[in-house]
């Protein structure tokens, strides 16, 4: 028979030899026993002997897909897996069930070893094509009830800490990122990204972030990330979490992540550097986490000084949002680009005296007073030109503003507008 034809329930009716691998020594005696309490026995006993004693299932399951290579047998123990999951033992109404098979069927997968074709040391050639087409189609399966369970609970209290304990086992391998990131499972993982107390919540918060860790290495996954508000949390969780593990994994992901599309920016927006210097000042025991750190620290000042350019500055004053990114108050920003402002008859300028009547945002305004003020200080004829594109009256109006962020900044230009930029310095002084 075409072995792509077979059946689960045509499989699991072969009588594999388990006596004859236990006496060429490719499973113990231990193992055999086991075997033989679990194989051919009703849907109900196999339940309770996985209820009983399950990691010891799991590490007779994982021996046999190290060690044995033969076709037939690698088939059976897939079905066996099979049937655990579709078949008639993880799908019924049983929640303690359901939960032990998945997370023995999670530690069989993570486990097991990863072989290319070989001869191997029974003789027999293996097909590890046909069996990795079988485990893919047994790992869909799992995805799709783990994304069920995050979606819709089946247990009010242990359905999502089991499917992202799972979940954090099995993302290491590339069909389950690729069957999550196509189930819409990512979106499913970002509001468990939360500031945690409890022992329980630390838990699965640490869970969580090292399934988005695993997630990282996978370019598909990280574009649904970049859409996401996945990167707020993860810092509002590493600037709060006294646990060294969560902090590690957290740390390691904004790692993954600095060189990514613009995660770099966002990072820099969001104030991270001002956090990893104050993670690097704690006692931390781990290594890892301090060359991390150190590694997150180069890299968020490296993007400091790419985003102090002139087109970064450009497309956020086109957007028409200002806020207190580095590059407005960096002295050094204001004397490299104070020329490019006289590109196009001064568009960008034009665009910032605009945003002060159209914005009703008071941090895009406090923001576009001190640049005003930056570009009178900065440009020789910076006071005359401001002046006669009729910038004063705009920034008069702004002193009056309910924000005492907007009246200081519309204040300081002013100062600058109309006593020069010396002056004004040594009145703000």
């Amino acid at each position: 028979m075409d072995h792509a034809e077979l059946s689960t329930e045509q499989v699991l009716r072969r009588d594999i030899p388990w006596e004859t691998y236990m006496t060429t020594k490719l499973i113990s005696g231990t193992g055999l026993q086991l075997l033989r309490r679990y194989d051919k026995k009703p849907e109900s006993y196999k339940a309770q002997l996985l209820e009983d004693d399950g990691p010891a299932y799991v590490r007779v399951f994982v021996s046999i897909l190290r060690d044995i290579f033969k076709e037939e047998t690698v088939e059976y123990i897939l079905a066996l897996i099979d049937e655990m999951l579709t078949g008639r033992l993880l799908w019924k109404g049983n929640w303690f069930v359901q939960e032990k098979s998945c997370k023995i069927l999670s530690l069989v997968v993570s486990a097991r070893p990863k072989s290319s074709d070989a001869i191997v040391a029974n003789g027999e050639a293996s097909n590890s094509k046909k069996a990795a087409t079988t485990i893919d189609d047994v790992l869909k399966g799992v995805v799709d009830w783990l994304c069920a369970q995050l979606k819709k609970p089946s247990h009010p209290s242990r359905g999502v800490p089991t499917a992202v304990n799972c979940l954090a086992a099995l993302l290491k391998e590339p069909v389950v990122r690729s069957s999550f990131v196509q189930a819409d499972g990512v979106k499913l993982l970002i509001p468990l990204i939360s500031p945690a107390s409890t022992q329980q919540s630390i838990q699965l918060l640490y869970e969580t972030c090292l399934c988005v860790w695993l997630l990282t290495y996978y370019e598909p996954a990280i574009e649904y990330l970049a859409t996401s508000r996945c990167l707020p949390r993860l810092i509002e969780v590493v600037k709060s979490s006294t646990k060294e593990k969560v902090v590690r994994v957290v740390v390691l992901t904004l790692r993954n992540l600095l060189p990514k599309g613009t995660f770099g920016a966002q990072m820099v927006d969001l104030g991270l550097l001002q956090v990893v210097q104050s993670l690097k000042s704690q006692a931390w025991s781990d290594e890892d986490l301090l060359e991390a750190l150190n590694h997150l620290e180069d890299g968020l000042k490296d993007s400091i000084k790419k985003l102090s350019s002139f087109d970064k500055y450009k497309q956020e004053v086109l957007l028409g949002h200002l806020d207190w990114s580095p590059m407005h108050k960096d002295p050094l920003f204001w004397r490299e680009n104070i020329t490019s402002f006289e590109e196009n008859d001064f568009q960008i300028l034009r665009v910032l005296i605009t945003i002060l009547d159209t914005s009703s945002d008071p941090r895009t305004l406090a923001v576009a007073c001190y640049d005003l003020s930056q570009f009178i200080q900065n440009h020789p004829a910076g006071r005359i030109i401001v002046t006669d594109l009729k910038a004063k009256e705009r920034v008069m109006k702004l002193m009056n503003h309910e924000s005492p962020e907007v009246t200081k900044n519309a204040l300081l230009c002013i100062q600058r507008l109309f006593l020069g930029a010396k002056y004004a310095s040594f009145l703000q002084a």
